[in-house]
């Protein structure tokens, strides 16, 4: 490729004083004297550019009247000559050549720069998305957080219109009456039939004989206690102890909680009870907070029918017939007063059952009388 035009060079000291390479340093200092005296800035007060003259040509001559100095600005100038000198001596050919490479640059340089305003432009419409899609995702954001402030205060009023009321007694559940019996068949030989064990508990309240459900099985015993019977059995000794599992329906849900609080003694005799659906129904804790129910039965429990066989029997008893019978256990109130309830009665060791029975009956019998009362007040005020 053809080496580019040398551009023009500044003006050499030489062309400042108006002399010639071959000057000599007697000449170069008239040249100086008689140029600088033409510039002054005292005589040219005029010329703003005066100063920069009177400069320049002290520049120039210092320049030359330094040896070493002129011999490289001499170098410089020969070959600032033999460049221009070889340029003028290209043919047509090579300008052209050197003119296309030019151009070539020229496009290269303008489409580059094209490019990168296009990017730029991308750039910036991306942005433009960008910041709009933000603030279109801020905008979804607050509709939706509002949206689901609007749900949770609907739920919650919904909630709370819906809320029970805590005065209200908790619903029912189907095994409130019911309770579960499990005993060694060898401690009530009697009580190996539904019939038979509905008439032991029948003390305690109305019981639904049609529905109580009885189930006899071999008890499990251990490995060891295994190898025992099996001994035992080889020695014809029995057949092993089975126990007895029931489940016995209630009338009434005071007498299955009669049946539940005198489990420990019912447990001595040899007799375990428990709620058939594994935990105290919601509606005797309901009953105890407001004093309905007032606490948990302590006394002694009914006297049973004699049975043979059975622990705890009374053989003194057996021909006496003008005793009577132990009173049932109270039932539970149908209606609740509207006004607080009285104060429930402490329960205390020194009272019997019998007691403990007419005192509830005295209290469910005052909360009907004052809900009554309230009730014909209203009316009369309508």
């Amino acid at each position: 490729m053809a080496p580019a035009a040398p551009t023009e060079p500044e003006e050499s000291p030489y062309e400042l004083l108006g002399l010639s390479q071959e000057a000599t340093d007697a000449e170069i200092r008239t040249a100086y004297r008689t140029r600088s005296l033409k510039v002054h800035p005292d005589r040219n007060r005029n010329d703003p550019n005066a100063a920069q003259k009177f400069h320049a040509l002290t520049v120039a001559s210092t320049l030359l009247l330094d040896p070493l100095r002129r011999l490289a600005l001499d170098a410089q100038l020969r070959l600032a000559a033999a460049k221009k000198a070889r340029f003028s001596a290209y043919d047509n050919k090579r300008r052209v050549l050197v003119t296309e490479l030019e151009e070539r640059e020229r496009a290269f340089k303008k489409s580059r720069l094209e490019e990168e305003k296009q990017k730029a432009a991308r750039d910036g419409e991306n942005d433009r998305i960008k910041e709009a899609g933000r603030r279109l995702r801020e905008e979804r954001e607050k509709q939706l957080e509002e949206l689901t402030r609007t749900k949770v205060e609907e739920t919650r009023t919904e909630a709370e219109e819906d809320a029970p009321d805590e005065n209200a007694p908790p619903p029912l559940g189907p095994y409130d009456t019911t309770i579960r019996v499990k005993f060694t068949l060898s401690a009530f030989p009697p009580l190996s039939t539904a019939s038979a064990l509905a008439s032991h508990l029948k003390r305690f309240g109305e019981i639904d004989e049609g529905a109580v459900v009885l189930s006899i099985k071999p008890k499990k015993a251990s490995k060891k206690k295994k190898s025992q019977e099996k001994g035992a059995d080889e020695a014809g000794q029995g057949e092993g102890e089975r126990v007895v599992n029931a489940v016995v329906p209630f009338s009434q849900i005071s007498a299955a909680f009669a049946v539940v609080s005198s489990g420990p003694t019912l447990k001595e005799q040899g007799m375990e009870v428990s709620w058939a659906g594994g935990s105290e129904p919601p509606i005797l804790g309901w009953l105890r907070d407001r004093g309905e129910l007032g606490g948990k039965f302590k006394g002694s429990i009914p006297s049973a029918t004699p049975l043979d066989g059975v622990p705890g029997r009374n053989h003194r008893n057996e021909g006496r017939t003008d005793e009577p019978q132990a009173a049932k256990f109270s039932t539970f109130p149908t209606t609740f007063p509207a006004s607080p309830p009285p104060e429930p009665a402490k329960p205390t060791n020194i009272l019997d059952f019998e007691s403990l029975t007419l005192l509830r009956l005295r209290e469910a019998e005052r909360a009907r009388l004052e809900r009554e009362i309230l009730e014909a007040e209203a009316r009369g005020d309508a």
